[in-house]
């Protein structure tokens, strides 16, 4: 294991209340010092951060990496590669691979092929139900032996609340964490689009809020009744969060996501039928995601998450209505929440604004997950990512090591971009500076 010293840098550690200019170093895969070198300390490489910014590498709740099932969408290579090169140190994956992450050995095959490329950490989320098929509950304690951290059901509504209820109250028993995303089983099946003027105007099929909200009350009633734990993933309405906010003042054991795509877009970005704005949840109106900014903004939300699924161009690039739902996002998410922190400079002043867009894909999202990351605290691991604040870049489809090249920011310019990503001591990725 090579010992590091990364000298200059702008080190910003939300989760300790850092942000000084200050040396980091590194040794045996863990962070040994801030500031001072330990005694004794010998760097084997230095790495000079002047004019950057040295973080906890980021935290990402949700990014779908398509293995098994999927490789001619994607690889654990080409996705663990555009995980690095985005600054991402750690990602949860949903279960809905084929086969579905419901079975030990799924699981463990999966992190033995993420760790032999030794790159980012997976931590995978099992299936709450055998099949994403809303009947057997899985086996919760073989999985988590296994390496699941939570339970999810993926995009597909667990249809039968009565099997939701007792996923609840096991997960309750036993401490696990439930992820759901609020989507109605029923209403906006089959939707393309927000329900709303535009999706009128171009003739597509909506997806009404109400299918959200529906789903929330249904979420809040069982953990009334269980006091279990859930995380609410993929949050796309105000009405949405209003109810989480409440929730949360109530006291009820809940917290959140939102993808990056939906702090900037809305409904109008899907333009005249743009497939790579084809997402689920669909993009919203401008009323919503002002709602998700202010909710990011105190809390409410606790984690951006790059909701990243690679689509290949078979089933991307087809009518609006038939194109597969999905983005690219690992490679954005950090320039994506570096713009939010852009956005909110004139209101909260610059620096702050930086803290608390870093926080929300680092320290909060591992708070989330439950996992020892997102943090630059002594004897931690070594999970760092040093970018430049101010460096911008074009999103180019050959540029992004992810297999999936589709996104609704293809072609925009993007501001701040990673230098080089340390994954437990180890240099993952490193880009030289133009």
């Amino acid at each position: 294991m090579t010992n590091l010293h990364i000298k200059n840098g702008r080190v910003i550690d939300p989760a300790n209340g850092i942000d000084a200019v200050q040396d980091l170093f590194i040794a045996d895969g863990k962070v040994a010092a801030l500031g001072t070198a330990p005694a004794g300390f010998t760097a084997a490489r230095t790495i000079d951060a002047t004019g950057l910014v040295v973080a906890p590498g980021l935290v990402d709740l949700s990014a779908r990496l398509r293995e098994p099932g999927y490789e001619y969408k994607a690889t654990l290579e080409s996705e663990m590669q555009a995980a690095v090169q985005g600054g991402v140190t750690s990602l949860v994956c949903p279960p809905d691979t084929d086969p579905v992450l419901d079975e030990p050995g799924l699981v463990e095959m999966l992190k033995h092929r993420a760790r032999g490329l030794n790159q980012a950490k997976v931590h995978p989320l099992g299936a709450l139900t055998m099949g994403l098929k809303g009947q057997a509950l899985t086996e919760m304690a073989e999985l988590t032996e296994a390496g699941c951290i939570g339970f999810s059901h993926a995009e597909v509504p667990v249809e039968d609340t009565t099997v939701l209820l007792r996923a609840l109250q096991y997960a309750k028993t036993f401490g696990y964490t439930v992820w759901l995303r609020p989507q109605d089983a029923h209403i906006g099946k089959g939707g393309v689009a927000h329900s709303g003027p535009l999706a009128s105007r171009l003739g597509l099929s909506g997806v009404p809020v109400m299918a959200e909200t529906i789903a929330l009350h249904t979420i809040f009633e069982l953990l009334r009744a269980t006091g279990a734990k859930v995380h609410l993933c993929r949050i796309s309405s105000a009405a949405g969060l209003e109810l989480v906010r409440a929730a949360k003042a109530e006291g009820l054991a809940v917290t959140c996501d939102v993808g990056a795509h939906h702090v900037h877009l809305t409904d109008a970005d899907i333009n005249f039928f743009d497939p790579n704005a084809r997402l689920t949840p669909p993009l919203r109106s401008q009323r919503d995601r002002e709602a998700i900014r202010a909710a990011l903004t105190d809390g409410t939300i606790d984690a951006i998450c790059s909701d990243h699924t690679p689509v290949d161009d078979d089933e991307k690039l087809l009518p609006f209505g038939e194109a597969s739902p999905g983005a690219t996002g690992l490679e954005l998410l950090l320039s994506l929440a570096l713009k939010w922190a852009e956005d909110l400079g004139g209101h909260h002043g610059p620096g702050d604004a930086l803290f608390k867009a870093l926080n929300r894909v680092t320290a909060a999202p591992a708070r989330v997950a439950g996992l020892d990351a997102g943090h630059l605290a002594v004897g931690g691991s070594a999970d760092v990512v040093l970018f430049d604040p101010a460096a911008r870049w074009l999103v180019e489809a050959p540029a992004l090591a992810s297999q999936g090249k589709h996104t609704p920011f293809l072609g925009y310019e993007m501001l701040g971009q990673v230098r080089a990503t340390i994954v437990a001591g180890h240099v993952a990725f490193e880009r030289n500076a133009a």
